[in-house]
C-alpha cells in the first residue's frame, strides 16, 4: 500500500507553468514475490506488492515523456539478495530514461544492492548502516527430542545433504559447514563484484565495507557506499508527486499483439507436493506448496494454447517429494515448445529435479540451488510413549507394512529397504540431470551428493547456463520462439472445471484443499532442502 508522505500535499497546485508533476516519489517496502496471485480474485483481494506489478510500473514511468525523475524510497525493505538484484537490474533500465535518486534510512546489503541500479543513492543522517557481511544460523533439536523422549532416523545420499540433521543431530557436522561456508563465500563475492561494478569502485574498497565495519551514514559517504547525506524532505519540489497521485498518467507501455504469439509463465514455488497446490494462511502450519497435480495441468495447458510459443518454467523450491518431482520433470520434458527454466531464490533439491530437463536454465548468483540428493526418515517416539504410558500396539503380517510408523525404530530390513529405495531415487535423479545438462552421471554425482551451490558456482560447475531473472528468461524463450522482446507474458494455472467461472475458480480450489500439512514434504522419500536455511 502506499505510504502517505506527509510534506506532499496532493492538492496544492503545481507550481506555475507546470502542468504535471516532473517527479514521482515510489516506495519500495516488503519482500517483493516474484509473480502476482495466479488467479484474478486472488490478485484483487491480495495487498502485497510483487515483483510482476512493480517491474510493470517501472516500465511505465520510462514511457511517461513529462516525467524527469524518480526518488525511490525505501521502508520496509525486506527482499533477499537474489530479488533485490532483479530490482537493481530494473531500476538501472529506468535510469537510462530517468533520473533516479535512491533514499535509504536503513543501509542493509540487500537493500544497497537494490539500490545501486539508482543514479544516486543518499541517505539520512541517522541512518542505520548494517553492511556487517552475511550469515546463518541452524539451530540443532537433536538433543533437546532425545530429552523428551524423541529420536529420529535420518537416512541419506549422501554426506552433504542436511535436509533432516536439525532433528536428528545435536550439531553441525564438517559437510554442512564446508558447503555452508562456501556458500557464503560465493554470496559475498558476488556482492563484492555487484557493487563495486555499480559503484565504480575497487573490489578491494568494497570488502573493505564488510572487513571494516562502517558506522554513520557519513562514513558510508566517506567510503562511496552513497552519494549523498540527507533527509527526505531536501530531495522534493513543489513539482513532486507521490506515486498514486498520478496513476491515471501513466499509459501501459506497446507490446507486440497475441497474433504472432506469446510466452506462458508456470509457477512451481513452495514445497513440492502430490495432489493439488496449497495456500495455507494458518500461522503456525502454514506455508505455500506446489502441487505436481496444479503443475502439470499448468503445463500442459500451455502447451496446448495455440498462442503460446514458449514456456518460462519459474522456480522458487527447495523442493520435497520425489514422486511429485519427478511428474514435473516428466511433463517438462515432453513439452512440445521450448522452456525456459528461472530460479528465484531457491531451487534445490526437488526445485533442481524439476528443471532439469529445460533448454535453458538461469538464476541469480545469489540462488541456493544443487542439492541433488536423497533423505528420508521419521521421528521415533517409543522412549516418549514409555514415559507417557502410550502403548502402540501393532497388527501386520509383513515387516516393512508400518516402517513409517514413529512408534518404534527402522528393523533392520527395514532399513536397508529404504536405503535401496533412496539409492534408486538418487540415480535416478542425477540421470535425470546428467541428461539436462549434458554431463556424465558420474559428474553429477560429484556435483550432487546432496551439496548445495550458489548460482554463481551453478553456472561455473555446468549446473545453469546464464546469470539472469525473469525478465531475462522471458527474453531467452522470446529468442527461441523466435519472437520479439515485447511478446506478451501470461500466467498458465489449470483449466477451470465445473460451473465456477475462472475468476473464482482458483479461490475455490484453495479454500477446498486447505490442510495442516501445507508446506510439509508429502511421501516418504524427499528430495528437500530444509526450509530452516535463512542467510542474513
Amino acid at each position: 500500500m502506499p505510504m502517505k508522505i506527509p510534506f506532499l500535499n496532493d492538492d496544492q497546485p503545481l507550481p506555475g507553468g507546470v502542468t504535471r508533476p516532473t517527479w514521482l516519489v515510489l516506495d519500495i517496502a516488503g519482500d517483493y514475490p516474484a509473480l502476482n496471485p495466479a488467479t484474478p480474485l486472488a490478485a484483487l483481494l491480495s495487498r502485497q506488492e510483487t515483483l510482476e506489478t512493480l517491474l510493470a510500473r517501472l516500465e511505465r514511468l520510462q514511457s511517461a515523456e513529462w516525467l524527469h525523475g524518480v526518488l525511490l524510497r525505501f521502508g520496509g525493505y525486506a527482499a533477499g539478495l537474489s530479488t533485490s538484484r532483479s530490482l537493481r537490474d530494473a531500476f538501472a533500465r529506468l535510469s537510462e530514461h530517468k533520473r533516479t535518486v535512491a533514499y535509504l534510512p536503513a543501509l542493509s546489503m540487500p537493500a544497497l544492492l537494490a539500490a545501486s541500479g539508482a543514479g544516486e543513492i543518499v541517505a539520512p543522517e541517522s541512518a542505520e548502516v548494517n553492511v556487517l557481511g552475511l550469515g546463518l544460523e541452524v539451530t540443532y533439536l537433536g538433543a533437546f527430542l532425545k530429552k523428551q523422549g524423541i529420536a529420529f532416523e535420518n537416512l541419506r545420499i549422501r554426506e552433504y545433504k542436511s535436509a533432516l540433521t536439525r532433528f536428528s543431530d545435536d550439531a553441525m557436522d564438517e559437510h554442512n559447514r564446508e558447503q555452508l561456508g562456501a556458500l557464503l563465500d560465493s554470496m559475498e563475492a558476488g556482492w563484492v563484484q555487484d557493487m563495486a561494478e555499480k559503484r565504480g569502485l575497487d573490489a578491494g574498497a568494497v570488502r573493505g565495507w564488510l572487513d571494516h565495519p562502517l558506522s554513520s551514514a557519513a562514513a558510508a559517504l566517506q567510503a562511496g557506499l552513497i552519494d549523498k547525506v540527507a533527509y527526505e524532505d531536501q530531495l522534493v519540489g513543489p513539482a513532486t508527486r507521490p506515486l498514486n497521485a498520478v496513476i491515471d498518467l501513466l499509459r501501459p507501455p506497446r507490446r507486440a499483439g497475441s497474433r504472432a504469439g506469446r510466452i506462458a509463465v508456470v509457477p512451481v514455488i513452495g514445497t513440492i507436493v502430490t495432489g493439488k497446490s496449497q495456500r495455507n494462511p494458518l500461522p503456525l502450519f502454514g506455508g505455500v506448496s506446489a502441487g505436481s497435480e496444479t503443475v502439470v495441468a499448468a503445463l500442459r495447458r500451455a502447451a496446448q494454447d495455440k498462442s503460446t510459443k514458449a514456456v518460462v518454467l519459474y522456480v522458487d523450491s527447495g523442493g520435497g517429494s520425489a514422486l511429485a518431482s519427478d511428474l514435473i520433470w516428466r511433463e517438462v520434458a515432453q513439452m512440445p515448445k521450448p522452456v525456459v527454466a528461472v530460479m528465484g531464490s531457491v531451487a534445490a533439491s526437488g526445485g533442481y529435479y524439476v528443471l532439469a530437463a529445460a533448454q535453458h536454465v538461469l538464476a541469480s548468483p545469489y540462488t541456493i540451488t544443487g542439492s541433488i540428493g536423497v533423505v528420508s526418515g521419521k521421528p521415533v517416539l517409543e522412549e516418549f510413549n514409555r514415559r507417557q504410558g502410550f502403548n502402540p500396539e501393532s497388527v501386520t503380517r509383513h515387516d516393512a507394512a508400518l516402517m513409517y510408523s514413529p512408534a518404534r525404530p527402522f528393523s533392520d530390513g527395514q532399513r536397508q529397504m529404504i536405503e535401496r529405495s533412496i539409492e534408486e531415487v538418487y540415480q535416478r535423479f542425477t540421470k535425470r540431470v546428467a541428461d539436462g545438462r549434458k554431463l556424465s552421471q558420474a559428474r553429477v554425482n560429484e556435483l550432487g551428493r546432496g551439496r548445495i551451490w550458489s548460482g554463481q558456482d551453478a553456472l561455473r560447475l555446468g549446473l545453469i547456463d546464464e546469470l539472469g531473472d525473469l525478465h531475462s528468461g522471458v527474453h531467452r524463450a522470446c529468442e527461441l520462439a523466435g519472437l520479439p522482446y515485447s511478446a506478451p507474458t501470461w500466467t498458465a494455472t489449470p483449466r477451470p472445471r465445473g460451473p465456477l467461472p475462472e475468476l473464482v475458480q482458483g479461490a475455490a480450489d484453495q479454500a477446498a484443499s486447505l490442510s495442516l500439512t501445507a508446506g510439509l514434504p508429502s511421501g516418504q522419500v524427499m528430495i528437500w532442502l530444509d526450509s530452516d536455511l535463512r542467510i542474513r
